[in-house]
């Protein structure tokens, strides 16, 4: 079946957007800038030319290798590159009904693309170095409730200062709740079971998802952390104590409850209304 264009056009600027996202994973923890020089080689530093920085295309030209030092390239980038073009496709068909009963449709696509290219990296770097940067938080939080405004407002005045204030007191809640846990786990425990970051990234879910989108998603994110968790202390690959990153299931959760919709989650849970 011939894919529509529209579609391939879309997975194109989510693969760019995807490789991007590499250069600011590798970037930011090095406190490096992510414009300037432009894209080289990790290894050698060599600087690539147009045909080696085609995101998916240039890595399987090349054969996973560097065309100058020929060192490997990490199987990560192109994948980073499927997985954003895949998210960025996914967003067209979701239904995220966490900015009032009928936002405007394009701006709605944006905001989605938008959240879901700025949860990546700090899934990367949470991953590399279970680190999430503040600043790209504190900027994710207020890119959600600027969008918040904009799709509310776009609608109508009551609907906007509505949406705002929910979104507002979500966000506050999500850096409440999550700081005031690890407080207490370090308290009884001698250490605390969630980072500081954490705390960051929900109030930043808490903007975008309002406070019914942000509960469920930390629900969807501490299942599957359990399960994960779980078969990684019974396979042995987590030591105890070990700590693993929770922000990519915070992230899980966001791009859940955004692609699926709210109504979703709450009919697979069982708590829909009825009626």
């Amino acid at each position: 079946m011939a894919v529509p264009l529209t579609t391939l056009l879309v997975a194109l600027l989510g693969a760019c957007i995807g490789s991007f996202t590499n250069v600011v994973a590798w970037r930011w923890p090095r406190q490096e800038s992510v414009v300037r020089p432009g894209s080289h080689c990790p290894r050698c530093g060599t600087p690539l030319a147009w045909f080696e920085n085609l995101p998916l295309l240039s890595w399987l030209g090349l054969r996973g290798r560097c065309r100058h030092c020929h060192q490997p390239i990490a199987l990560r980038y192109p994948l980073v590159e499927l997985l954003c073009a895949g998210l960025w496709v996914a967003v067209l068909a979701a239904q995220p009904a966490t900015m009032g009963p009928a936002p405007a449709p394009v701006p709605l696509l944006l905001a989605g693309w938008l959240l879901l290219s700025w949860l990546l990296p700090l899934v990367l770097i949470d991953l590399d170095s279970l680190w999430l940067p503040e600043p790209l938080c504190r900027i994710g939080l207020l890119l959600g409730l600027a969008m918040t405004a904009l799709l509310g407002f776009l609608q109508d005045a009551a609907t906007g200062r509505q949406l705002l204030l929910s979104h507002l007191i979500a966000a506050g809640l999500g850096l409440i709740v999550f700081e005031g846990l690890s407080a207490l786990a370090e308290r009884l425990l001698g250490r605390p079971a969630l980072g500081l970051g954490d705390a960051k990234l929900a109030a930043l879910m808490g903007a975008w998802l309002g406070p019914l989108g942000l509960l469920m998603a930390v629900a969807v994110a501490v299942c599957s952390g359990a399960l994960v968790g779980g078969i990684g202390r019974i396979s042995g690959r987590l030591q105890r104590h070990q700590p693993f990153a929770f922000g990519p299931f915070l992230a899980l959760g966001t791009a859940a409850v955004w692609l699926l919709g709210v109504p979703f989650w709450l009919n697979l849970s069982g708590l829909a209304p009825l009626g």
